[in-house]
């Protein structure tokens, strides 16, 4: 039996998210479900597609991850099941979701699902909740080994799904420019899109300082000179740094502070930054 992993914007302020571990038991009360997170923004459909990418190749092939970050439930966005290249399966609104997974893993196969025949029983009537009725529903079917990828609907080819934009990383002689694509939420860190395999093209070594500036669109919001550093201890309480994330991605922190809260920093592909090897 696989494992169900969930992930929504939900919250848990309410029932929404027992419910679905309800249906869900209600399918087979010996799976074993998780949660990967409820505390996506609301609406946050990149976010969404960030934090699968940063969670589903941890887990054993097999797995079942079931997100639900849908504003436009009950409306003509299909529902989706995909297959990873390093087989994982996703069970989502069609809405942008699995971007990052289909760019940074690749998407072996996927299916658009027959709402109609795949519904919970006697959910026909409501059209608000499909996390409930679709979602949590067909996930833990389909890790319960009761139904297979090939039952819930019609396979359609990668291309056809829809794909959030993501940020570009641009090279040149003394510096790198990216995008800002999400926060350590509970850090206030600052995770962009440049490798650390991009950034070693730099010639820089841990202890030397970089320039990092920062724009929201065109307007600069933040520029500062700050050591780039293997560890959060190599430096004092309330100094910036540049790290590598766990996602070999660099971040920038302040350490034991929040940067994106001291500075207004938000994220998406409208937060560009820059960090710049300074002259030896």
């Amino acid at each position: 039996m696989a494992k169900l992993v969930l992930q929504t914007d939900f919250g848990l302020v309410d029932g929404a998210v027992a419910a679905m571990y309800g249906v869900a038991y209600g399918v087979d009360g010996e799976l074993s479900i998780h949660d990967l997170t409820h505390e996506i923004p609301p609406y946050d459909i990149f976010a969404a597609s960030y934090r699968l990418y940063q969670t589903t190749k941890y887990w054993p092939e097999g797995t079942v991850f079931v997100s639900v970050v849908d504003p436009g439930v009950g409306s003509d966005r299909r529902s989706i099941i995909a297959e990873t290249v390093d087989h994982h399966f996703i069970i989502t609104p069609d809405n942008g979701t699995l971007t990052h997974l289909a760019k940074f893993v690749g998407l072996k196969r996927l299916s658009v699902i027959d709402e109609a025949s795949h519904a919970l029983p006697g959910s026909q009537e409501s059209h608000t909740f499909h996390g409930r009725d679709i979602y949590a529903y067909n996930g833990a079917k389909l890790a319960s080994g009761q139904i297979t990828f090939e039952d819930l609907g019609k396979e359609i080819e990668p291309e056809q799904v829809v794909m959030l934009p993501l940020g570009e990383v641009k090279e040149s002689a003394d510096q790198i420019a990216g995008t800002i694509d999400i926060l350590d939420i509970r850090f206030g860190s600052l995770w962009t899109n440049i490798p650390l395999a991009t950034f070693k093209k730099l010639g820089v070594a841990a202890g030397e300082f970089v320039q990092v500036s920062i724009y929201y669109h065109d307007q600069l919001r933040y520029q500062n000179q700050m050591p780039f550093t293997r560890t959060f201890a190599a430096m004092r309480v309330g100094e910036p740094l540049v790290y590598v994330n766990s996602l070999l991605n660099l971040g920038v922190a302040i350490n034991q502070d929040s940067f994106s809260k001291l500075y207004h920093i938000g994220t998406g592909v409208d937060w560009h930054i820059t960090v710049k090897r300074l002259s030896v």
